[in-house]
């Protein structure tokens, strides 16, 4: 999608990294969030930093991506520039998405994990989470400086108000946190879990890899923990509703057209 373009951000802190790939249905799959992208993804120039000042419009370009389902009818379908100015239940929506998407790959065993959308109370965790970075942005306690080049393409307001009261968010996603907050708690109440895991880190965890014929190890589909299954299906169907009520003002906003 060349609307990332125009939201690059050389100055703010590192959070994280958009891999993206060509601008159609067909390459949705090719896009994704890391902490350590391939070698050749970044000799490609096909990595995008994320910054505190350009985190809810990369959230927004990662969501339209892939809250709808690619089929034979969109597979062609090409992602536009926005149209509409970018208010802030979308925005919100948007990052809720972002945050527990499958497609959100972070994982702290590849650096410091600043998207864990919880406090270490919320959560039960035994120890000291390294980065607070998510759970402040989404209490308020981080102020996002406006960055010059983001408010040439309808930059969103939420950027420069994030600091001082909590983000609110819409029933929807509300639900979503909640369910991922189950699942975070459920996960440390496990021996050995990680006090920095990332959602990825979590399924791991639970799902364990396989071997394909190919010989590459993957993460396998499925876990033997019944209490996993049932926390992770409840997060994935919430985030399927989340997704519906995203959808249209996907089209509404400009980033696809009928």
């Amino acid at each position: 999608m060349d609307w990332v373009k125009t939201l690059h951000d050389k100055q703010g802190e590192r959070i994280g990294l958009l891999r993206t790939t060509c601008s159609d249905f067909q390459n949705q799959e090719g896009t994704f969030i890391t902490i350590k992208p391939s070698a050749n993804d970044i000799l490609q120039k096909r990595t995008h930093e994320i910054t505190k000042r350009n985190l809810l419009n990369i959230a927004i370009a990662f969501t339209v991506r892939h809250c709808i389902p690619r089929n034979w009818l969109n597979k062609n379908d090409q992602f536009f520039f926005p149209t509409l100015q970018l208010e802030n239940t979308f925005s919100l929506d948007c990052l809720v998405f972002a945050l527990f998407h499958e497609k959100n790959r972070i994982s702290c065993k590849d650096g410091i994990n600043h998207w864990i959308p919880f406090t270490e109370a919320e959560v039960d965790a035994r120890e000291k989470f390294q980065s607070h970075f998510m759970s402040d942005y989404i209490r308020g306690k981080v102020r996002a400086e406006s960055n010059e080049q983001v408010q040439t393409k309808f930059f969103d307001e939420m950027l420069t108000q994030t600091g001082g009261a909590p983000l609110e968010f819409s029933p929807e996603a509300r639900a979503v946190m909640d369910a991922g907050r189950e699942l975070w708690r459920y996960y440390h109440s496990q021996p050995g879990a990680m006090a920095d895991a990332a959602l990825y880190d979590i399924k791991m965890h639970f799902q364990g890899t396989k071997t394909t014929r190919n010989g590459r190890v993957q993460m396998a589909a499925e876990s033997s923990d019944a209490r996993y299954t049932e926390l992770i299906a409840t997060l994935r169907q919430r985030l399927k509703v989340l997704a519906r009520k995203i959808e249209p003002r996907v089209y509404e906003h400009g980033f696809l057209r009928r």
